[in-house]
């Protein structure tokens, strides 16, 4: 292992040490050993079995963002993509036996199938922070400040993103990068692009749809209510995860 190597290694290896520690001090344990679960076996890539997630908080008690938005947009945006990535799947797998087709034809399925694929795991990952009261707890704080010099700093990136965005669409990401171990805001224009190598921590959707049913086209408003709504629980799982695939990253030969 080289110099820099070992030097990230112990780096995330404290992180994570740090975060199970924590983690325990607020009942969490339970809930992330359970989530990390691996898996016995992977699905069919053809499977057109996608389902629409429930909300896990109820719409109606948000500060700032009214049931009517988020049913909408859970209902219509998430639940029509999720929709449709099944209709993309399903041609996918009828299309390729299908010798006549023009490849290219087929490519055009295989781009739908990437912007549905964006499109059903940002908005679930958008609708999973949501719902919460407070402010980051000492962990994401501590990732915050190492990162950005100060939590004050990383907010303000975030939220002027987020204003550059309006009127228009995308997402706004905090996420780590596995290859990297940075963490950083990442600007997304749609559903098709995103970092390489990166985990989620913090998304907003800055779609229209997000939006506009409570605010018009006044963004700002928008953005201090996700600020409001904020699950930070489920932002600090997300890092701890991000950090022990970090650390099988580093240790599983990829270099």
């Amino acid at each position: 292992m080289s110099e820099i190597s070992r030097r990230d290694f112990l780096a995330v290896t404290t992180s994570v040490v740090a975060l199970t520690a924590l983690a325990s001090e607020a009942g969490a344990v339970e809930a992330i050993s359970e989530s990390n679960n691996v898996p016995s076996s992977v699905a069919s890539a053809f499977a057109a079995n996608h389902e629409i997630k429930p909300l896990a908080f109820d719409p109606a008690k948000l500060e700032g963002l009214s049931e009517k938005l988020m049913r909408s947009h859970w209902e219509n945006n998430y639940g029509g993509s999720v929709k449709a990535l099944n209709a993309v799947k399903q041609k996918l797998a009828a299309f390729l036996d299908d010798a006549s087709l023009p490849a290219y034809i087929y490519n055009d399925l295989k781009r739908e199938h990437l912007m549905r694929t964006g499109s059903v795991v940002l908005h679930e990952l958008y609708f999973g922070n949501l719902g919460g009261i407070g402010s980051a707890d000492t962990v994401v704080k501590k990732a915050l400040i190492d990162a950005f010099g100060s939590v004050e700093v990383w907010e303000k990136e975030f939220r002027r993103m987020g204003a550059g965005l309006g009127g228009g669409s995308g997402w706004v990401v905090l996420g780590y990068n596995l290859h990297t171990g940075l963490l950083e805001n990442y600007w997304q224009w749609d559903h098709l692009h995103a970092p390489s190598a990166t985990l989620p921590l913090l998304v907003m959707d800055m779609y229209e749809h997000s939006y506009q049913m409570d605010y018009g086209a006044a963004t700002a408003m928008y953005v201090d209510a996700f600020f409001r709504n904020i699950h930070w629980e489920t932002v600090s799982i997300r890092l701890e995860k991000a950090l022990k695939a970090r650390l099988v990253w580093l240790t599983g030969g990829v270099r």
